[in-house]
């Protein structure tokens, strides 16, 4: 369908053109038409289009006057240039295109290596969870969650690298590496932090690394028999348990620095524990949930939009948010990487 616009150009050109009077030449508008296909074929296809206006060209010209009339001669070598630098650039276009397939192809391995999807069913927990890039080409980007089981429960984290690119993708999976490794070994959860920020922090032979690269986390435990949650919180927004119409925001007495920084000051890690019955649903968000601006520059109210939606189970949430937190975004566009996860306790 579409290549029918070209070539209906063509063709509606040079009719117009030779019944036109002799002072008026259409000519030039022959190179719209291999314009035109070069914005969505190939360069196969363009370089045809291209060739079938000169010949067009051609025609006019025989018909009109004659091949060797000085304007006629500059319209057909202008076309033929033109066709040929509108070829070369959907030669480029299609090899870019084809660079792009394999970044997208690389990033979702990645992605399903490095933040794997969470389990629908953990225990007596219900759990969804979303990923919304922020880059249209990229996949994964620094934030991060993984859910680990245990003898007595699910043990959970969700983070946010500082920064972007390939580092924060790196840290990242440095970062998940180290609680998929620990989550079932360590006793208790001061004891599962301390060996991811041991596992994360910077090479202290290397002073010019040091504070340059740090993870704000929540990493959380959920006994399988008790109606709590346990919650470390290392720099992290707090989580939000959803119960009753209203979003309380789970914010810990004794926050300690994020992942990465804690050699940096004094501070032990602590767990605080929180009420977590059946039928309540726990939201854990990276702040790129909190900094997506309107047009006018007003951040998205998730405690408020979180609220109104809540009673649906953890998917329903989920994609609720996120049309909610797009429809917020200015142009549909978020300014970093957002991630969520919801949890809900069944009976």
């Amino acid at each position: 369908m579409q290549l029918a616009v070209p070539f209906a150009l063509i063709a509606l050109v040079t009719v117009v053109d030779i019944l036109a009077p002799p002072e008026v030449h259409l000519g030039p508008f022959l190179v719209a038409a291999p314009a035109v296909t070069a914005s969505f074929a190939g360069p196969r296809m363009t370089g045809f289009v291209g060739l079938v206006a000169v010949l067009a060209q051609v025609v006019v010209a025989v018909v009109r006057t004659s091949l060797t009339d000085l304007n006629h001669s500059f319209q057909v070598t202008a076309l033929i240039m033109i066709s040929v630098f509108v070829t070369l650039f959907a030669h480029l276009r299609e090899v870019h295109e084809k660079e792009l397939i394999q970044l997208r192809s690389v990033a979702e391995t990645a992605q399903q290596v490095v933040l794997r999807p969470l389990r629908e069913r953990m225990g007596p927990l219900r759990v969804a969870s979303v990923y919304l890039a922020a880059a249209a080409e990229a996949q994964i980007g620094g934030d991060l969650y993984a859910a680990a089981r245990t003898a007595t429960g699910t043990r959970l984290i969700i983070g946010d690298v500082r920064g972007k690119g390939l580092e924060a993708v790196g840290d990242a999976a440095l970062a998940l590496g180290a609680f998929r490794a620990s989550a079932h070994q360590e006793a208790d959860l001061p004891g599962l932090v301390t060996y991811l920020e041991g596992a994360v922090s910077p090479d202290l032979d290397d002073p010019e690394d040091r504070g340059e690269g740090f993870i704000t986390a929540a990493v959380l435990d959920i006994p399988d028999r008790e109606p709590v949650l346990h919650l470390v919180s290392c720099g992290h927004p707090p989580p939000l348990v959803l119960r009753g119409g209203r979003a309380v925001p789970l914010v810990v007495d004794r926050p300690a620095p994020p992942l990465g920084l804690a050699g940096l000051v004094e501070s032990a890690f602590a767990a605080q524990s929180f009420d977590f019955a059946v039928g309540d649903v726990l939201l854990l968000y990276t702040d790129g949930v909190l900094e997506a601006r309107d047009s006018s520059g007003a951040f998205f109210l998730l405690e408020e939009r979180a609220a109104a939606r809540s009673g649906a189970d953890p998917r329903a949430l989920l994609e609720g948010l996120c049309a909610d937190l797009l429809a917020h975004a200015a142009d549909y566009t978020l300014g970093d990487d957002a991630a969520m996860v919801a949890i809900e306790r069944l009976p």
